[in-house]
Order: structure tokens, then C-alpha cells, then sequence
């Protein structure tokens, strides 16, 4: 039997034209885009075919605009502490939300150790940052606002659009994490006005490895990593040039190709919920109805540990996850969970299916197949299920 694939927010397969344009890069484009000669030049050509194709996706208006980065972890530690370092004359204050991604929090820990101050702003019960909290949050020393586009527990899409406008009232940059937007859904740095934009390649399958970071031409900022001048002297280091040359096709094709993948996975989705109240009583699903990313459900299930799910669902050969695989291995509930209302033992019952552009309808049925065996053996021994049906 095939695996099921359903962890599509965790890493996904390689389009085999990605794949393909990475071979060819192997052999082709192996020479180091900083060297003077000519086949340098040429692998200096390729760089920036991939980086125009990038800047396509995110609609910048200029490709150097675009600097590539490891992964959407550099990009995010880039933003916020190559501002900070470069903006603290302004002032030390940064405005974030309570459900932000690890990169996001731990990047504005480091910050507060170094004498910054960090207002977290909370959210609503669907997990959606209220804009005029943020406008009141703002104070004379603040001089960057974090908010992510979309939460990688719940899927909720922020109203970044409002927040942007705020920012820029306000004189104050703003960074937006889009790590799992950026070609998924439509992300537009014009439309939304945002000055900085955190974004990978494997979300819309391209290779890990390899990211990027939107800077808005003229916005202050230090680079992390000192050297040479690659990227516009905005990151030191010899380029990723074949994993750079493999994002550049996979956005290519993500621009192309996103209508039609944002209507298969959402009907994927659609089905699952319409079917999942037929296979298990007493659950709870997170994140916004409508303004979320189409191809995530996050499901809290009642009486049982979400690991013990994973695991047995694993053993039937299916993937799914519990919470981000950057928090995978922590005790602790999570905290985005937390922020939108859900107790510890809900929160610690959560699944997070996320579906792609390879999955069928018939996964979706396996997966509730599975999942209402799994469901029914672990309340089985559940002790909060007995109290619960005892009570």
C-alpha cells in the first residue's frame, strides 16, 4: 500500500520539472556567480533568471528587491534583527502578535537580551490579530511590526492589508512571515504594502534549503552574515545556485499554476470537513472558516493525546502532524493553540492535515477510515473519555 501524504506544511516532494532544472544545474551551472570569467557570468545569468521569476511570484517591483536566504528561518532572524540593528537610533520597541512562529519568538527573545522591548498583541477565538491593537500597541519608540500572513497551526490568514496601512501611517516598518503563503495562495507585497516578506521555496515545491526576504528598496537594514557582497551586499556567502535555480522554476510554476491548486486542495478540504462529523463525535476545528489557507485543517479532538494519533495513523501509513515540525518533541501545549481559547488537554488532542497538489479523494477517505479506528481505540483507554462518559 502507498503512503498517504497529508503533512504538506511540513515539506513537500519536488516538482519534477523542478527537479529536472536541478540536474541540468549540476552540470551546467556549478561555477560560483561572484567569479569574473565566463562561465561565471553564465551561473551569474542563471541566478538572476531565478531571481526575476521569484520577485514575479511576490510581485516586487524590482528583482534586487529579493535576497535569497537558507531557508524561511534565516529570512525571518534577517528581517527582525537586521532592522532592529539597523533602526535602533529610532527606538527599541517591536510590536508582534501571540501566535507567531518560533523563528519569529525567539528572534525578538535574543532582541529583548540586547535591551529591546517587545509588545505582543493577542488574537481572537478564530486566531486573527485585531488591527486597532496593533494601532494602540505602536508607541513613539517603535520602529518594526512582526505579524505573520498565515499561521502554520491553524491556517488563519491576518488581516495584514489593515495592519500595513497602520505601519505606514505610523512611520513604523512592518514584516509579515509568508513562509507558508508565498505560493500557496496569493501573496502581492504592492497590494499589501508590506516592507519586508519572509517566504521559502518548499512550500510551493521547491527544493529546502533555499528561501528568500523581500526588502522594500530604501528600508534600513543590516545583514546577518558579514563577508562579501553577495545579493546586493544584503547577505555574504557563495549562492545555493542550484537549489536558487530550482526555486526560481518552482515559482514559475506556483504563479502559473495557483488557481488550479488552490481549487483542488480547497475541495479536498471542503470534503473532509463535510465527512469528519460521519466518523468521530466530539472534536473541534481551528482557525478561521473562511480567511485561512485553503489546504490546512487543524482538528482538536476530544479525550485523546494527538501524538498517539500520529504515530498509530503512521502505522497505517498515513502522514499528518500534531503541531509545527519546528516545535515537534516539546512537551508543552502550543502556544498558538493556547492564544485561541483551547485548554491544555484540547490543545494537546490537535491534528494538523495539510493536503497537495498529489492528493485524491481517496485519501481523504483513508484518512477517516484510519482515523475513526484510531479515535475509537484510544478513548478506549482514554481516562478523560471514561470521566467524561461516566460524568
Amino acid at each position: 500500500m502507498n503512503y498517504t501524504y497529508l503533512d504538506h506544511i511540513s515539506a513537500n516532494p519536488l516538482l519534477a520539472e523542478v527537479k529536472e532544472a536541478m540536474i541540468a544545474a549540476i552540470h551546467k551551472d556549478f561555477c560560483n556567480p561572484s567569479s569574473q570569467h565566463t562561465p561565471g557570468e553564465q551561473a551569474a545569468e542563471a541566478l538572476e533568471k531565478a531571481r526575476t521569476s521569484v520577485a514575479d511570484l511576490i510581485n516586487a517591483s524590482d528583482p534586487k528587491e529579493v535576497v535569497f536566504t537558507s531557508c524561511g528561518t534565516e529570512s525571518v532572524n534577517h528581517a527582525i534583527k537586521g532592522v532592529a540593528l539597523a533602526n535602533a537610533k529610532k527606538g527599541k520597541h517591536i510590536v508582534t502578535s501571540n501566535i507567531e512562529h518560533n523563528a519569529v519568538i525567539r528572534s525578538l527573545r535574543r532582541l529583548k537580551a540586547m535591551g529591546y522591548t517587545v509588545t505582543s498583541v493577542s488574537v481572537d477565538g478564530f486566531g486573527r490579530v485585531k488591527p486597532e491593537e496593533v494601532a494602540d500597541a505602536i508607541k513613539d519608540d517603535t520602529m518594526l511590526v512582526s505579524i505573520m500572513h498565515s499561521n502554520n497551526e491553524v491556517g488563519t490568514l491576518q488581516p495584514v492589508e489593515e495592519i500595513a496601512r497602520i505601519t505606514k501611517d505610523r512611520g513604523v516598518l512592518f514584516h509579515c512571515d509568508a513562509v507558508d503563503s508565498v505560493g500557496v495562495v496569493p501573496v502581492d507585497v504592492q497590494k499589501i504594502g508590506v516592507d519586508l516578506l519572509s517566504f521559502a521555496s518548499n512550500p510551493f515545491y521547491g527544493p529546502t534549503g533555499v528561501a528568500g526576504l523581500y526588502i522594500r528598496r530604501g528600508t534600513h537594514i543590516f545583514p546577518l552574515l558579514d563577508g562579501g557582497i553577495q545579493e546586493n551586499n544584503k547577505r555574504a556567502g557563495t549562492a545555493n545556485l542550484v537549489g536558487i535555480v530550482g526555486m526560481g522554476v518552482a515559482a514559475e510554476f506556483a504563479k502559473k499554476d495557483m488557481p488550479r491548486r488552490i481549487e483542488h486542495v480547497k475541495r479536498l478540504k471542503e470534503m473532509l470537513l463535510r465527512e469528519l462529523p460521519h466518523h468521530i463525535e466530539e472534536y473541534l476545528i481551528n482557525g478561521h472558516p473562511q480567511q485561512c489557507l485553503p489546504n490546512l485543517v487543524s482538528i482538536s479532538i476530544k479525550y485523546i493525546e494527538g501524538e498517539s494519533v500520529v504515530l498509530m495513523l503512521d502505522d497505517e501509513k498515513i502522514a499528518v502532524s500534531t503541531r509545527s515540525a519546528c516545535a515537534t518533541g516539546s512537551l508543552r501545549s502550543s502556544h498558538v493553540l493556547q492564544s485561541i481559547g483551547r485548554d491544555y488537554a484540547d490543545a494537546q488532542g490537535t491534528l494538523i492535515v495539510t493536503f497537495g497538489i498529489e492528493n485524491s479523494e481517496e485519501d481523504v477517505r483513508r484518512f477517516l477510515t484510519a482515523l475513526k479506528m484510531v479515535v475509537e481505540t484510544l478513548r478506549k483507554i482514554s481516562p478523560l473519555y471514561k470521566k467524561a462518559s461516566t460524568g
